[in-house]
């Protein structure tokens, strides 16, 4: 094989690789290309209600994508990550909303959340998956650092000092499963 022809296939490799994971899933894509993170706005005396109907929000999401998982997905490790999430993230929702209600004094219901839709089973799900919430981890551990720079209360910067501890080390055993499973 000619030279030029051996680093034109090792160019174009280098292409469709990269576009792979988008590829696999176009919500994944969106979501990395747009740089999405909760914008949270100024320290004013909203910030912390700002931050609490944004980790609702952000928690809601999760449990959809769970959801979705636990109804295509066969691996055991992510039906049982689906469920520890659908159950500990209801429950975080609720307290997040009592938060709401002793401090604001605000009853309303987040009801805008992102949803995702990662496709059928077709043996990409659980790529998908993984994709997805690697990527909405890195947005609550980013929602929560900034946060962290601009509230004085210290419930909300316990939250914060908790959502950046979970979803590191969860992130970081979905990032296992994908080298174990996938290979990258």
């Amino acid at each position: 094989m000619s030279k030029p022809l051996s680093f034109s296939l090792i160019i174009i490799a280098l292409i469709i690789g990269m576009g792979l994971g988008f590829t696999l899933t176009p919500e994944y894509a969106a979501m990395k290309v747009a740089a999405v993170s909760m914008d949270l706005g100024p320290a004013d005396r909203f910030l912390d209600q700002r931050f609490i109907n944004g980790l609702i929000s952000h928690h809601l999401t999760a449990i959809d994508m769970s959801r979705q998982a636990l109804d295509k997905s066969h691996r055991e490790d992510i039906r049982t990550l689906s469920e520890k999430i659908i159950k500990d993230d209801e429950e975080a929702v609720k307290k997040l909303y009592q938060l709401k209600l002793d401090w604001y004094k605000d009853g309303r219901q987040v009801s805008q959340f992102t949803r995702i839709n990662l496709g059928d089973n077709d043996g990409k799900f659980d790529l998908r998956f993984i994709n997805a919430l690697v990527t909405h981890h890195d947005e609550g551990i980013e929602t929560s650092m900034d946060v962290r720079t601009k509230s004085n209360r210290t419930e909300v910067l316990n939250l914060a000092d908790s959502a950046i501890i979970n979803l590191t080390a969860s992130k970081d055993q979905l990032l296992s499963w994908r080298q174990d499973w996938y290979g990258f």
